[in-house]
């Protein structure tokens, strides 16, 4: 995976895949940017799963979603994830995005994405998501990132 410097020198410094990868297993949303039918940007926070061995991120969302609108009509996305306080780190980039709608392919993966933002498969809230996957009403977006611009100012304190 190509990872570049996302700040100026001496701003921060580049995450190496394994700090990234330890990045992306943390409680944070994915916002992600897609471009709607008028060329106008759409920005969504959303939950997601990091798949380190093939580098590619999975999110969960209603297949009606205006983001599933734009993804099939242009596939190229942008995507950020960053920590709101100082000392600040983001995971950043380009993406194409490929829905996957085969239900029995996309439970585990929101079982997934269900463990790592609530902990527990048997709360309320994981059981409705798997039971609407299962029922094809949601699908699962994989993201093939083309690169990671990178910044890390833990190590700048």
């Amino acid at each position: 995976m190509k990872i570049i410097q996302g700040t100026p020198e001496g701003m921060g410094d580049v995450m190496n895949e394994a700090n990234i990868n330890m990045f992306l297993e943390e409680k944070i949303n994915l916002h992600l940017a897609t471009v709607d039918e008028n060329g106008e940007p759409n920005i969504q926070p959303i939950w997601f799963y990091h798949d380190k061995v093939y580098q590619k991120i999975f999110l969960s969302t209603s297949k009606d979603s205006k983001k599933i609108q734009n993804i099939r009509r242009r596939p190229g996305v942008y995507f950020s994830v960053d920590e709101d306080s100082f000392p600040y780190k983001c995971v950043k980039g380009k993406a194409t995005a490929t829905v996957l709608e085969d239900a029995a392919k996309n439970v585990p993966i929101v079982e997934r994405i269900c463990l790592k933002y609530i902990g527990t498969l048997d709360d309320r809230f994981s059981k409705m998501l798997i039971d609407i996957a299962k029922n094809g009403g949601s699908v699962v977006l994989e993201l093939t990132p083309r690169f990671y611009s990178t910044w890390d100012f833990s190590k700048t304190q």
